[in-house]
């Protein structure tokens, strides 16, 4: 096992251990990357900037193009002003989002990523998790 894969492993326990739902840190974008091999941290122990981009860029482009399909190219909207809409809405989402990991990083008291590899924090989440 890799030292990234030591660390997402002692990072889900943790979360697990909070309460939070499996589906707010481990959503399944982030399962089809780490399947896929991605090396992405789960967002409560992202960068706060890391979170806005990824989380920003996936639903701009998603959000895009839903709405490009649905309204705006019926509605004679200039692909330019679409792009811009797409990404106004990508920093305003990616930036909610980041907060919003972080309020939750911030609430349950984690850790940060790097003291995860610790074997000392790695026991202490195998306690807080059985």
């Amino acid at each position: 096992m890799s030292d990234f894969e030591a660390k997402r492993e002692t990072a889900l326990r943790l979360l697990k251990a909070t309460g939070i739902t499996e589906s707010n840190y481990g959503p399944p974008l982030l399962r089809l990357l780490w399947r896929l091999g991605f090396q992405v941290r789960p967002p409560h122990f992202a960068s706060f900037g890391a979170t806005a981009v990824f989380a920003g860029s996936f639903f701009a482009i998603g959000w895009g193009a839903v709405m490009w399909l649905l309204v705006w190219h019926s509605a004679g909207l200039s692909p330019m002003a679409a792009l811009g809409s797409s990404a106004i809405a990508g920093v305003v989402f990616g930036l909610v989002m980041s907060a919003y990991y972080a309020h939750g990083r911030k609430k349950h008291r984690l850790p940060d990523w790097d003291s995860l590899g610790t074997t000392s924090f790695a026991q202490t989440a195998d306690t807080h998790s059985g």
